[in-house]
């Protein structure tokens, strides 16, 4: 639970009984590598915090195409905020791309405590914004960037990301191909 503790505490520092409040809607559980956590076109009742491991959010074309959207790693909150939010199914699925240790949370339940403890509100409202945040960076790096900055940018946040999921998985990510990825890798790695 000490990840779990830094992770609220990163939001908002609880007082003693709402942390206690929010420990208890979260179970711990191991999934291993692939294991699908979140799937397409359903609606989705959880939420997750990742305590350890990589997971995904990807879309799927009607040709089986997946995009990646997001890579999440420790200290993270992932799920179908939309889903949740208008109980609708999701157009997301998130996958487990190592062996991972997460939270999980009722995201009812949740907000059942969000609406009788100001400091869990409090707490949401600010992982909300932090979602936005998220969000609003990687359209900017999306827009802005060429594929080698994102790259670069991509490794500060996972320094070891090669050793730990596959190529195609990076190059997804990174909105480019596998060959373009190997490009950039070898014009990096050979100055």
């Amino acid at each position: 639970m000490k990840i779990l503790s830094y992770f609220i505490n990163r939001l908002h520092k609880l007082p003693k009984e709402s942390h206690q409040k929010f420990l208890a809607l979260a179970e711990l559980k191991k999934f291993p590598n692939k294991t699908i956590l979140s799937k397409f076109n359903e609606v989705p009742s959880e939420f997750y915090i990742i305590k350890s491991g990589i997971i995904r959010s990807y879309y799927q074309d009607n040709n089986g195409k997946e995009y990646i959207r997001s890579l999440f790693t420790t200290y993270t909150a992932i799920g179908a905020i939309g889903s949740l939010i208008t109980n609708e199914p999701s157009k997301l699925a998130y996958q487990c791309l190592t062996d991972c240790e997460v939270y999980i949370i009722n995201f009812k339940k949740l907000k059942q405590l969000v609406l009788v403890d100001n400091n869990i509100s409090i707490m949401y409202s600010n992982a909300l914004e932090n979602t936005l945040l998220i969000f609003e960076k990687k359209i900017y790096n999306l827009t802005l960037n060429d594929a080698t900055e994102r790259y670069l940018a991509l490794k500060k946040e996972i320094p070891d990301i090669e050793n730990l999921i596959p190529q195609y998985h990076i190059a997804a990510y990174l909105n480019i191909s596998a060959v373009q990825l190997s490009r950039i890798r070898k014009k990096l790695y050979s100055q």
